[in-house]
């Protein structure tokens, strides 16, 4: 069951770092050293995390397909999807395809963003910030995984699934790679996923997919990257620290604090489930409210007509 620590440590994660490495001696202008050593020490908290919660995912992840295998045989007649060729290319789109609302609902439900907030931090775009994911999004992550054993698909392929997604997603975070025209309207790639991590407002909250992009073009959350509009990374709201602990936490420090400030339970559930930026008093805004402020202030005056 500890197949994935296996991978990781003896194959992935030497790879991974002489990549870091390489891109480092070349693109050297695209690095801050603190900003770097704080996405190592949250890697370091993540991996320590992970080390005990891969098990349990893939424990969980069993014990539900087991669950429900009389069910499927009953119903369906088969116990599981098995490992054809085949299976294992639905079972990658059925992955991003979590992953997709995964990250989406990450972006949506503050509660959720305090955790994923860690990954956005950063003010830099380097193989470095692929590491800088946060300490508690296990407890949830997984959680949009579940359906995938409980129709047939094998613990093991959806456990080999994620580390696929996510070595994948390791790619995505370098200035060293430029638009790869018809590949990159397909799969995702660095071009796009700029604009993932930039806090532009013309490009928050969007490209929210894992290996592919049509997941984002599906649902409405897809824009293409503006040649004019250069992204701008980190966060609106930016913890101006390179503690890891303060990188971790410094949301849910906000979300108490929103808390505490209201008065009313409505509004107390909304700063912890309502999307991030939301408040009752004007003081801040969402996603949706920044960016039709932003259309207002670029809406075009209408020309008087002579008569």
């Amino acid at each position: 069951m500890d197949f994935g620590i296996d991978i990781g440590l003896k194959y992935i994660y030497p790879f991974l770092a002489v990549c870091i490495i390489i891109e480092f001696l070349v693109f050297r202008r695209e690095y801050e050293l603190k900003d770097s050593f704080a996405s190592f020490g949250v890697a370091a908290g993540a991996t320590a995390i992970n080390f005990f919660a891969k098990v349990v995912v893939l424990g969980i992840f069993i014990f539900f397909s087991q669950l429900f295998e009389p069910i499927r045989m009953s119903l369906f007649g088969y116990d599981t999807f098995g490992f054809a060729w085949f299976v294992w290319i639905i079972a990658i789109l059925g992955d991003d395809f979590s992953f997709y609302w995964h990250h989406r609902f990450s972006h949506s439900i503050r509660l959720l963003w305090a955790t994923h907030i860690v990954h956005h931090s950063s003010n830099t775009f380097n193989f470095t910030i692929a590491l800088r994911n946060g300490w508690f999004i296990t407890f949830y992550k997984e959680i949009f995984w579940l359906w995938m054993p409980i129709i047939g698909f094998e613990p093991v392929m959806v456990a080999a699934c994620l580390i696929i997604n996510a070595t994948y997603q390791f790619f995505l975070h370098t200035k060293s790679v430029r638009d790869l025209g018809f590949i990159g309207k397909i799969f995702n790639n660095p071009w796009v996923h700029q604009v993932h991590h930039s806090c532009n407002v013309e490009y928050l909250d969007r490209n929210h997919g894992g290996i592919f992009i049509f997941w984002d073009k599906l649902f409405g959350t897809f824009v293409k990257r503006n040649k004019n509009i250069e992204p701008k990374f980190g966060v609106i709201h930016d913890p101006e620290s390179y503690n890891p602990l303060v990188i971790n936490t410094h949301e849910y420090r906000d979300i108490w604090r929103d808390v505490r400030k209201s008065k009313k339970l409505r509004h107390k559930l909304m700063y912890i489930l309502g999307p991030p930026g939301w408040s009752h008093d004007g003081s801040s805004m969402t996603t949706k409210q920044l960016r039709e402020s932003l259309e207002e202030i670029n809406e075009p005056v209408p020309v008087a007509v002579r008569a």
